[in-house]
């Protein structure tokens, strides 16, 4: 298969197999008017599998989302053919509207307030939400 390298834009790479398309829906990918290109199931040397994701454009990728989904992706924006940049995931010490609370007596149901979880056990991977403690599923 051959996939064109891009000039202009961001590459995901290092995704956990099968990951991709959860990544691509929290993106809102969809809404892009340019080229995402999805590789699945890529050979890997460190993982043995993974996904990349191919983005034809220069857009604000929101990193929270990455690094909740998984740390060992790296983000390489793209100019004029060569990487500019280089970032690797870490988990953010919070989330806000990313997940919601499944609470259903949580205030976050009832009134228009952001969805706020905080990072309580980083080593387990661990999110709480801010207003009633219930923990991210």
């Amino acid at each position: 298969m051959n996939i064109d390298s891009i000039n202009n834009g961001i590459v995901i790479d290092h995704i956990q197999a099968g990951k991709s398309m959860e990544i691509y829906k929290y993106l809102g990918l969809e809404n892009l008017d340019c080229s995402v290109a999805i590789i699945k199931n890529v050979k890997s040397k460190k993982t043995g599998k993974k996904d990349i994701i191919k983005i034809d454009n220069d857009m604000d990728i929101n990193m929270d989302i990455l690094g909740y989904i998984d740390t060992n992706i790296t983000v390489n924006i793209i100019k004029d053919g060569k990487i500019i940049k280089k970032t690797h995931m870490e988990l953010p010490e919070k989330l806000v509207n990313i997940i919601e609370c499944k609470n259903p007596r949580c205030i976050t149901t009832v009134e228009e307030v952001n969805q706020v979880f905080e990072l309580k056990d980083k080593e387990n991977k661990i999110y709480r939400c801010k207003y009633c403690e219930a923990q991210a599923k």
